[in-house]
């Protein structure tokens, strides 16, 4: 993997990143701003297997995006070449009325001397940068306010407030897996009905003062707080816009 050419494709091409802290706040708002989060190959019949060189191709030389085991694989793989210590977690999504199953979503702890970090560009609209790892101090971000707590006995959760409440991301045990840990998972989420990547194509990113998200039947945008949606009307919209807003061709 040519991490010159992955620093290229998130616009840090010259820049001097080590295994600190801004590099690592840097290099995940510079992934999220650059990369989408996106789950068009599993529309598009193109099978999604657990392989970074794979995640490469896609990310780096194909200027793609990807969902959780892409982003945060690749991310995981970059991080360790830069001379970063992390490890992989097993987080389960929250979905409204519960957690879902272990291995939901892939994130990572990374260690920096005393100090751990939750790093994530993996899980759509979350943090855009880094989260301490320490539990019950609420943590400012661009994307919204976060706080790590006890979950139970077993789990911490992320949770991210939302006006006098807070609502819950995931929860996930602080244990360290292997990337193979997520195959099933990952079977799961391409191929299930009963996955919601399965129901509808999905196109998001991070922007520089808001976010802009496409799905089959509308294309939002917010920008300084404001939000904007427009219908989609049909396949052929779909991906007019998929190419001039992200710059994705339809793959055949």
């Amino acid at each position: 993997m040519d991490r010159i050419a992955y620093l290229k494709r998130i616009g840090l091409e010259g820049a001097d990143v080590g295994a600190d802290v801004a590099s690592l706040r840097l290099l995940q708002r510079s992934h999220l701003l650059n990369v989408p989060f996106e789950n068009l190959d599993i529309h598009w019949k193109r099978p999604i297997v657990l392989d970074v060189d794979s995640f490469y191709q896609k990310i780096v030389e194909q200027c793609r995006g990807g969902f959780c085991y892409e982003l945060n694989g690749l991310f995981n793989e970059v991080l360790r070449g830069l001379g970063f210590t992390t490890r992989l977690i097993s987080a389960r999504v929250f979905n409204g009325t519960s957690h879902g199953s272990e291995f939901d979503h892939a994130a990572m702890i990374v260690t920096i001397g005393e100090d751990e970090f939750l790093a994530d560009v993996g899980f759509g609209d979350f943090a855009a940068e880094p989260l301490t790892f320490v539990l019950d101090i609420e943590q400012a971000d661009r994307t919204g306010t976060f706080v790590i707590r006890r979950f139970d006995d077993e789990y911490v959760e992320v949770a991210k407030r939302a006006g006098d409440e807070w609502k819950s991301e995931y929860i996930f045990r602080n244990i360290p897996r292997e990337f193979s840990e997520f195959s099933e998972m990952c079977d799961f989420q391409q191929y299930s009905p009963e996955s919601h990547f399965t129901k509808g194509k999905l196109c998001s990113i991070m922007t520089a003062n808001g976010r802009k998200t496409l799905t089959d039947s509308k294309f939002i945008t917010t920008s300084g707080g404001e939000k904007t949606e427009l219908p989609i009307a049909d396949h052929a919209d779909f991906y007019r816009v998929l190419n001039d807003e992200f710059g994705i061709e339809r793959i055949q």
